[in-house]
């Protein structure tokens, strides 16, 4: 829905659009790293005590997606007992895609 159709919204100011969605449910992880290995490679290196490099070097930002869409950058950060992230770049729209 572009956001022309959604001003015109019959009945429907900014404010209450945003109440409305106020609530909607998003899901929000946060990118280590990836690997890619084919299934033969993958039960090979599979159990306990194994370690799995990835793509990323310690230090490198982490990636903050919502829904499956890269939004920011991030290091990760100790919250207590908890693990964290601190937002260090937010993503243009074009490079987030």
């Amino acid at each position: 829905m572009s956001q022309n159709s959604m001003d015109q919204a019959p009945g429907m100011d900014g404010e209450s659009l945003k109440s409305l969605l106020s609530d909607v449910p998003l899901e929000l992880a946060v990118e280590l790293g990836r690997i890619t290995l084919n299934l033969g490679d993958l039960a090979a290196r599979l159990g306990p005590g194994s370690v799995i490099p990835l793509n990323k070097t310690t230090g490198d930002k982490l990636d903050v997606r919502v829904n499956g869409r890269l939004v920011a950058r991030a290091e990760a950060v100790a919250v207590g007992e908890r693990c964290g992230v601190r937002i260090v770049e937010i993503v243009s729209h074009s490079e987030g895609e």
